[in-house]
């Protein structure tokens, strides 16, 4: 099992940084490093993502769980074989929210996979950043 992690505090409420992460327009447009993404972000749906951590590559995901403004979950990947799964956590403080973003990779394929995958850290801080910015500037 491997984990990329990412936390940011931020100076806005929950419900905020919710509307932001559940709005494809804004993921694209706010240079989070999300280049394109297709579908309604809500529990039960399925969206396709592509990112500059991997150009010309499209994920299919899966909202497998949202419960607002607090966590929400995306999966992708086989059971058993390689997935990944990311849950976005946003936790009310006295300044606004904390949010924390985690990946876990998971499967019997992950230690020989996870060695041809790119560098995914600067990614998820990059997405931590401008998440933050765009919060905060609302």
């Amino acid at each position: 099992m491997k984990v990329i992690e990412v936390k940011r505090q931020i100076a806005a409420r929950p419900e905020a940084v919710w509307a932001m992460l559940t709005d494809p327009s804004r993921l694209v447009a706010g240079g989070l490093g999300v280049t394109r993404l297709e579908g309604r972000i809500a529990a039960g749906q399925r969206i396709r993502l592509e990112s500059t951590t991997a150009p010309g590559r499209c994920f299919t995901l899966t909202v497998t769980s949202a419960e607002p403004p607090h966590r929400m979950v995306w999966t992708s990947g086989t059971p058993l074989i390689f997935n990944g799964t990311r849950t976005f956590t946003l936790t009310s403080t006295a300044g606004g929210t904390e949010f924390h973003m985690a990946e876990v990779y998971r499967g019997l394929m992950q230690p020989l996979i996870w060695r041809s995958m790119p560098d995914m850290q600067p990614g998820f801080d990059r997405f931590g950043d401008g998440v933050k910015q765009l919060a905060e500037g609302l």
